[in-house]
């Protein structure tokens, strides 16, 4: 299957106005061009746009025209960021620029064998995803790498307990095998499992950078998230603040106002539109409270060797625990689908 979540761009001029001021804030108003954090920003927001079809012309990109002339060069003396150059070529040349770099950016990173230069085989993926554009390598999912990554997203004990590192590496792999919604990743029930679980874990901790990444993968997956997590990053999104201020901190919240903007997108919601001011943008969320996975962590901790896996006998335990909104929380998280008790027994980790 192909397309599976590709949406139709949208033509009014508004967008494209936002759209034009973002990419420009971005590529020179935020950071010095080229450095390795720039080359992180960009390489995200361009590779949301591309994988929600975004329309866009040379114009709008016009910004970013001279670090893609320069792309060969640039991976000639920092091959260390190959992966964040090919991102950025591949997704310039996807959105509106002429295709004259990437072909040879991809041939080139194949022929030198960058991909062996990574310990990590979640990078060793990405490498896969990137050269497979252009035609180059096999497939993410293929040989023994694919097989590691399917044991490791398979494995949904891992996803019951807090680990971030974990939950993020989980859904970046299904958006590699997804080619970020191009294609049909046919996920495996346990895999998918995974995914809820880590959901579960994101909207208990209130974490909506997680929670976006995670509705975005179960999207990719052709699997529609829990509504009320939806809900959950389309408030925070909504609840941003976007403000010019050269004097405000640079490390600000751009990642989870620009990852549940997406996730929205991909679900085929309505985005409010919101005013992008001239200067240096700098990105505000709303802070995300207490929620209930701290709480509920302390709950078990406390009773100790009398805790159980089964959440129907510890649920009243847990809830007179619970303040009022940590109550809340895991009552909607309870009731977002029909993984929760599965999730608790993980979760717990009684004996016994």
């Amino acid at each position: 299957m192909t397309n599976v979540v590709l949406l139709r761009p949208e033509d009014n001029c508004d967008t494209t106005t936002r759209r034009t001021r973002l990419i420009r804030a971005f590529a020179s108003e935020r950071r010095q061009q080229g450095d390795v954090f720039w080359m992180k920003e960009n390489a995200e927001l361009l590779g949301m746009l591309a994988s929600i079809g975004a329309a866009l012309d040379a114009e709008m990109l016009e910004p970013l025209v001279a670090f893609h002339s320069k792309s060969r060069n640039m991976l000639r003396d920092f091959p260390q960021y190959y992966r964040f150059i090919l991102s950025l070529c591949l997704d310039l040349e996807e959105l509106g620029l002429p295709e004259l770099y990437g072909a040879a950016l991809c041939d080139e990173v194949a022929r030198v064998g960058l991909e062996g230069m990574e310990l990590s085989d979640l990078q060793r993926a990405e490498a896969r995803r990137l050269l497979r554009r252009r035609a180059v390598g096999p497939l993410v999912g293929e040989g023994a790498l694919g097989e590691r990554l399917h044991n490791f997203i398979t494995r949904s004990a891992t996803f019951a307990i807090p680990n971030r590192k974990a939950a993020y590496e989980l859904t970046h792999i299904v958006y590699y095998l997804s080619d970020y919604g191009r294609l049909d990743p046919s996920l495996p029930e346990k895999a998918l499992l995974s995914l809820q679980f880590t959901g579960l874990l994101a909207f208990l901790d209130q974490d909506m950078d997680l929670l976006a990444e995670v509705c975005a993968a179960l999207r990719f997956a052709g699997v529609a998230p829990a509504r009320s997590w939806e809900n959950s990053v389309a408030e925070c999104h909504r609840a941003s603040r976007i403000q010019a201020d050269t004097h405000a901190p640079v490390q600000d919240d751009y990642h989870e106002w620009l990852v549940t903007g997406w996730a929205i997108h991909i679900a085929g919601r309505p985005l409010r539109p919101q005013h992008l001011s001239d200067g240096a943008l700098r990105f505000k969320c709303r802070s995300r409270g207490q929620g209930a996975l701290r709480p509920l962590a302390e709950c078990l901790s406390d009773m100790g060797a009398q805790r159980s896996a089964d959440w129907g006998h510890m649920r009243p335990h847990v809830l007179s625990y619970l303040g009022p909104d940590s109550h809340a929380v895991l009552l909607a998280a309870e009731q977002s689908g029909p993984h929760f008790e599965k999730f608790f027994e993980g979760f717990a980790r009684a004996r016994g």
